[in-house]
Formats: C-alpha cells, structure tokens, sequence
C-alpha cells in the first residue's frame, strides 16, 4: 500500500476521534457524524493500534482521555481549526465577508440583536451570522468567531476582553408590583419567585441572591425556568418576580414593560467577554466587529437603553445592494 505524504492515518478516524474526545461521548460524536456508535468504536482502536497507547479510558457513560490521548486531540483540534478557518477563507473569496458570533438567548435577544442594525447600517459589507446556545460549551464550535460569554474571563484555549459588569435587582410587571408592595427581602420571598436554573452553573439563582443579602434560609415559591428569556416573559405577564441583569432589562424597564421590585441590588459575580480562539487570528471583519462590541460594553446601561433600535419594534434597514 503506498504511504501518505504526511504519514498520518485514516483522517475518517482521525475525525470520528477528535469528536469523541470534544464529546467525552461515543455516541455523541456518532450523532455528530452520522454513523453508529460501532463505527466511532472501531475508529478508536484503530488510532489506538496505530500508536501503541490506549486513548480512552471507557467509562460508564463517557469516556475520558489518557495523557496520549490528551495530546493527540489538542493537536487535531487545532489542525481541524485552522482547515476550517482556511476553507472559509477560500469559500469567502470574492463573495461578503462573513463573521460568525455566538451567544445565549437571553444576550442575543436583548443586548445584541437590538444594537445590530447600528453595526449593520455602518458595515454593510460584513455579514454576520449567529449561532445561539444555552448550553455552557454549546459555542465551542470552530465555525463560531467570537462567543460572548458570562463568567471570569478564563476559558480554555480562547483569548477574551471584559465587555461589562454588571448588577442584579428583583424586577416584575408593574402590575404585578403595584398589587403585592415590597418593602423588606423578607416581604419579597413570600411572592411567587421565577428562577432560572439547571442551564449554567454561573447563572445566579434566587437562593444566591438571598445568601447575598444574608437572608436567612426560609421556605420560598420558586418557579423554575431554563430560559431567561422565557422567565422574563413570564414576569412581565405578571406571573411574578425575576431577577434582572441590568444590562438585559435595562430596556424593558425603560420601556415600561418591568419595573425594580425595590432598591435591593447586588453586584453580579461575573462580568460578560468578548473571546475569541488563542489558536487562530481573527479575520480584520471579525476585529471590526469585536472592537465594536467592546464599544458597546464601555456604555452605560442607560445609555445603551437609549440606542436607536427598539426591542419591538426594529427600525427598517436599506439593504445592502440597494
């Protein structure tokens, strides 16, 4: 059989591998590549005959990678990476340059979405594409530029730049507020009370936020959302009380949609990123949007309130190509 110029093995397993080790799943990575999980198996022991080390250890449920296998996956990892970014590059050629930005719902809803069209009407020749997860490592994806993230400004193998702090008080509709006064914490926890939770350990949950005040441990109604966007919804229908990020509900309160429950405000735990990945440059479009966005963090959250496009009702845009 005639050897590889690269001495590599089959690329096939090299990427049924790289996606099992992304995974920590087998079977994550077969749905991933549309094959069966046999398939991934076989792949697998193939590598591991190849070079003389086993690459998994099987768990139960997951697999966990060896110290030989630790390696080989940060070096596909950032091989497939740079392919990716070469064929976009490739594909791009002669056509709208194209970045491509990830986020949660709730960030993409509520601050992103609604300050684009300004990004847009000054850019026009950039097209940006979004990719929208909940899930903590739903934006690890090599397609996806620049993420913005929540937490502490560290994450694996990306760069990051702080976009904003942020706070967070007890919002509801002003209906709602107008029916059931507040005028103490321990008033406030005898209401219906709408929680995220079960998405991101980073997510401040009501328990949090009332261990913050040094509110003692008592028995509360909490409604359970995994959606902020959708807990949001259900507090301005009057359903309850939400804690809102003053960032994200700066507009509905200008609005008039919620209104603050009371001055009880604490500082959020961690602040919102811009990041990017430590292992590729980013393209001069993907720069231009990114130092954009740290524009927009350096704002007040008045005055990104106050920014022209609206949450309900987004102002008509020319288009590109008129």
């Amino acid at each position: 059989m005639a050897r590889r110029f690269y001495s590599l093995p089959s690329l096939s397993a090299l990427a049924a591998f790289e996606a099992a080790a992304r995974h920590s799943s087998l079977t994550k990575a077969a749905e991933e590549l549309n094959v069966t999980t046999g398939a991934v198996s076989r792949s697998v022991r193939y590598l591991e005959e190849e070079v003389g080390s086993r690459l998994f250890v099987r768990r139960h449920r997951a697999v966990e990678l060896t110290r030989e296998g630790e390696a080989l996956a940060a070096g596909l990892r950032e091989s497939f990476e740079r392919m990716a970014t070469a064929f976009r590059q490739v594909k791009s050629l002669g056509r709208q340059a194209n970045v491509t930005v990830g986020s949660t719902m709730a960030m993409a809803h509520l601050w992103l979405m609604p300050r684009m069209g300004a990004f847009w009407n000054s850019n026009p020749d950039i097209v940006v594409d979004h990719v929208i997860s909940d899930h903590p490592h739903g934006l690890d994806r090599p397609d996806v530029d620049l993420r913005i993230r929540y937490g502490d400004g560290d994450w694996p193998d990306e760069r990051s730049a702080k976009l904003y702090d942020d706070r967070i008080f007890p919002v509801a509709s002003p209906a709602f507020a107008k029916a059931y006064l507040v005028s103490t914490i321990a008033d406030m926890t005898r209401l219906q009370l709408l929680s995220v939770e079960g998405i991101d350990s980073t997510w401040t949950t009501w328990s949090e936020f009332l261990s913050a005040l040094g509110q003692p441990r008592r028995s509360v109604d909490i409604r359970r959302f995994n959606s902020y966007v959708i807990a949001l919804q259900a507090a301005r229908s009057g359903q309850g009380v939400a804690l809102g990020w003053e960032s994200l509900v700066a507009p509905l309160i200008e609005a008039g949609n919620l209104v603050r429950v009371t001055d009880t405000v604490i500082a959020a735990p961690g602040s919102y990123f811009v990041t990017w990945s430590a292992r590729r440059p980013l393209s001069p479009q993907a720069v231009q949007l990114r130092d954009w966005m740290l524009t927009l963090g350096s704002l007040s959250s008045a005055q990104a309130s106050r920014l022209p496009i609206s949450l309900e009702e987004p102002a008509r845009r020319r288009s590109p190509k008129a």
